[in-house]
């Protein structure tokens, strides 16, 4: 459920370019922001269950990482759509995207390696949402007042240059574990 919230956070927030089908524009950003909450919810509940309630699998890590990676894509690269300002738009959700997995990345590299999972951050997968839950709202004021998308050019450059410091902390937390052993 969790990834199903993120992709349709992301049609929103692609949809919020323009009014659709008399719904206007800013509405689709009020959509997304309800959208990412959710699947933060569903995915806390999920890991609520699963830990407190007794009931991790064997594969619940695998079934709990993997949707986590898609649900990053959706809603960053759908923030990157919803840009018209700027030709570039779209290229930076698809950084913001490609660098936020990787951050996930690097953890999961860290674990196999015999580490312990380091979900430090400054970009780590809640600061990403909120970030983004953030910026969908300031963007629904701006869309209002200036028809501009600097708040969302903002965000995912914040959530960009955050994932490339928090992949290089999660390398030097990674590097002093391994080198300790």
């Amino acid at each position: 459920m969790s990834a199903l919230y993120a992709l349709f956070a992301g049609l929103f927030l692609w949809l919020s370019r323009e009014e659709r089908l008399g719904i206007p524009a800013w509405c689709f950003l009020l959509f997304a922001v309800i959208a990412i909450q959710k699947r933060l919810l569903c995915n806390l509940f999920d890991g609520m269950v699963a830990i407190e309630g007794g009931l991790k699998t064997k594969t619940g890590e695998l079934f709990n990482d993997v949707p986590d990676r898609f649900s990053d894509i959706f809603i960053l690269v759908g923030a990157g759509y919803a840009i018209q300002s700027f030709a570039w738009g779209s290229d930076l959700g698809w950084l913001a995207a490609t660098l936020a997995v990787m951050t996930a990345y690097t953890r999961l590299l860290g674990v196999s390696t015999g580490t312990e999972s380091y979900f430090s951050g400054p970009m780590a997968k809640q600061h990403r949402m909120a970030v983004m839950t953030f910026a969908a709202l300031f963007a629904i004021g701006e869309r209002l007042v200036v028809q501009s998308d600097w708040v969302l050019v903002a965000a995912l450059a914040v959530i960009a240059l955050g994932s490339l410091v928090t992949i290089f902390r999660r390398l030097v937390q990674i590097s002093a574990e391994l080198e300790s052993k």
